[in-house]
């Protein structure tokens, strides 16, 4: 059983962070957030693909003025998602300029090196962290290691080298990123903002890099944690990372959201991808469940056929298409389990094992289907329309199996 650490809930509009609340699955926009069509539509897509906390870029006034107009195209459309502002250099300006803004977004997030330079750091991150106050906002202090807080680097540099035996330059970045989340924490707090109020992250490109860190930090503090891979790449480079990385991580009960941060192909604009994998991942290692999973095998000699392949990319697809609905109409759906299998060596077992499951002949074998229903074999399909009504019985299956939602009452709220 995996024990979560962090026991601080940070309340971020409708959804809560920690405190023992189910971990969150979060994205960003890609789009120019003045561009208020583009950026809605981006949203209001990654919002229904299940992320449950969306961040843009808040970097000049004109994106800064387009917010709050975001944020109401959005509930006229009924996507009532948090959005997160994504704040660099100029964010205190922003916000005094744009109050709107400031009151529309869910939560700031501060990049503790890029909120000031030299003597204008600590009274620009105060004016970020007094508006967060202000407006009773929760706060991510997000430090990445390609922004560093030089002055923290460099006073942790000093430090070492005065040791005996001095620690390698990675030791010594791994603890700057650490020390300049964590006293930008406790100086948020100095100026009035709860820890209730706080999230903390610590962005590292490296696999290993990012899990000593994470480790280190949750020993040290109860702030509520962001994961993520930073610059993780692009197709199966990011996905494998980030999924090496924060399996790790959560599965030591470290982290309470996180973000797969994957490069787009060119001439990609859709995000989905991102937050599909991290639903995966918590998914598939038993944290969360968010829709139903379809278990295929791989294929091999025996299934020369890629009939079985293309039921099994059918059915996953048509199970995210349908799942908004669903989730909507029954009640633990998310949790079914699928099963499509090749040929006759694992078919009926695995299909045993599933809430539903199908067998399909592998080369040589008889031209029939066997459909399995809670370890039962209920029906033998024939012909050139078992996609269809293998289809047809996942329907059946899920409107027969669990029930439907009771309707909310009139004026009931959720």
């Amino acid at each position: 059983m995996i024990v979560r650490k962090t026991t601080v809930g940070v309340q971020v509009g409708s959804v809560q962070i920690g405190g023992g609340a189910p971990i969150v699955v979060q994205s960003m926009t890609n789009t120019d957030t003045a561009d208020i069509d583009s950026t809605v539509q981006q949203i209001h897509e990654l919002a229904r693909a299940g992320s449950e906390l969306v961040r843009v870029t808040v970097n000049n006034e004109a994106s800064a003025e387009a917010v709050p107009h975001i944020r109401d195209r959005l509930a006229a459309r009924g996507c009532n998602v948090p959005l997160i502002g994504d704040f660099h250099f100029n964010g205190h300006k922003l916000l005094e300029k744009y109050p709107a803004c400031a009151e529309a977004l869910a939560k700031y997030r501060i990049n503790p090196g890029n909120v000031g330079r030299g003597s204008r750091r600590d009274p620009q991150f105060a004016q970020m962290i007094e508006f967060a106050c202000r407006y009773d906002k929760p706060v991510r202090i997000g430090v990445n290691w390609g922004s560093l807080d030089q002055a923290v680097l460099a006073r942790l540099l000093d430090e070492n080298a005065q040791l005996a035996e001095p620690e390698p330059l990675e030791a010594v970045m791994r603890e700057a990123v650490i020390a300049s989340a964590l006293e930008s924490a406790h100086k948020a707090m100095e100026l009035g903002l709860p820890q209730n109020r706080i999230v903390i992250s610590c962005k590292l490109s490296r696999v290993q890099e990012l899990i000593a860190v994470y480790q280190t930090l949750s020993q040290r503090c109860n702030f509520a944690l962001h994961l993520g891979l930073t610059e993780a790449g692009m197709g199966s480079k990011g996905i494998v990372a980030s999924s090496a990385a924060l399996g790790v991580l959560l599965q030591q009960g470290i982290g309470d959201t996180i973000r797969v941060s994957l490069t787009p192909e060119p001439q990609e604009n859709d995000r989905t991808q991102e937050v599909i994998v991290a639903q995966e991942i918590l998914q598939t290692m038993g944290l969360r469940s968010f829709l139903p999973l379809v278990t295929a095998c791989p294929g091999c000699g025996r299934t020369t056929s890629t009939y079985f392949q293309q039921l099994a990319q059918d059915i996953q697809t048509h199970i995210r298409h349908k799942m908004p609905e669903w989730k909507k109409r029954y009640h633990g759906v998310e949790d079914m389990q699928v099963a499509v299998m090749g040929c006759v060596v694992n078919g009926p077992g695995e299909s045993k094992h599933s809430n539903i499951g199908i067998s399909l002949p592998g080369t040589g074998e008889d031209p029939v289907a066997p459909v399995y229903e809670d370890g039962v074999k209920t029906v033998t399909l024939k012909g050139d329309r078992i996609a269809e009504e293998f289809q047809a019985l996942v329907e059946q299956y899920i409107d027969s199996h669990y029930g439907r939602k009771t309707p909310a009452p009139p004026g009931a709220t959720g």
